[in-house]
């Protein structure tokens, strides 16, 4: 992994390699991988996590799954087993304990602490939280605008989309569009943050009209335009234009 990322030029500056027990041959062969590490003069870190063996137990019983090394054992013989394994690793200056009710949400923001943003992210919120607005149609008559609303009903605006100029004023110009527009961009700023403090990075909002081309297609438009403009990397897609 190492090698290959050298081979990047630099593109690559960071990596992240996640071993457990499990891999067995491979994990025996950790010690010989970091010291070619250390050798070759390259900084890293090791983060150890532990837990006690009561919380493991239970989580093992949750999910009604035998430990991966229990064998014909009990889930507790696992998890011994797996300490030997891995007191060599626990053993080394550079780990980190995780205390027993912790859960990843808990977690993360220690993880982010000890390993600070690149700088390319340093002066934003720690992380690249990316947006993507769907617009659908759902081809059945539901409740929502009245009829006269319906860009699809206008014989001059039917055979264009909520992409054109015309059909977006259309949208917006009805009561309570822009109202609405605000209200959710205030409700999507909220959410955003909250995302953000949970360590997410991927959020998706569907929007949704009867045939998923006219209105569906204006407000999504509208939501994303108003996210970028808050900072957010949003992309749009437009699931059913071009199916009528």
């Amino acid at each position: 992994m190492v090698d290959l990322a050298a081979r990047t030029q630099g593109t690559v500056p960071r990596i992240a390699v996640v071993v457990d027990v499990r891999g067995r041959s491979f994990f025996e062969h950790l010690h010989e991988a970091l010291e070619h590490i250390e050798s070759g003069g390259l900084r890293h870190r090791i983060v150890f996590l532990e837990s006690a063996d009561d919380v493991l137990v239970r989580r093992f019983e949750n999910v009604r799954r035998p430990h991966p090394l229990q064998g014909d054992g009990r889930i507790t013989d696992g998890i011994a087993l797996s300490a030997n394994f891995c007191a060599s690793c626990a053993a080394r200056p550079t780990w980190c304990s995780t205390p027993p009710a912790a859960t990843c949400t808990s977690c993360a923001p220690r993880w982010r602490a000890r390993s600070p943003a690149p700088p390319s992210r340093a002066a934003g919120h720690g992380h690249v939280l990316r947006v993507q607005v769907r617009a659908a149609g759902g081809r059945r008559p539901r409740g929502g605008l009245p009829l006269p609303a319906q860009p699809a009903l206008d014989p001059e605006l039917r055979p264009r989309t909520g992409l054109d100029a015309e059909v977006s004023e259309y949208v917006l110009a009805q009561p309570g569009a822009k109202d609405l527009l605000e209200s959710y961009g205030e409700v999507l700023r909220i959410i955003a943050g909250g995302y953000r403090r949970e360590g997410k990075r991927y959020l998706t909002l569907a929007v949704g009209c009867t045939g998923g081309k006219h209105r569906s297609v204006a407000m999504s438009e509208q939501i994303a335009a108003r996210l970028n403009d808050d900072g957010v990397d949003t992309t749009v897609v437009h699931r059913d234009l071009g199916r009528e």
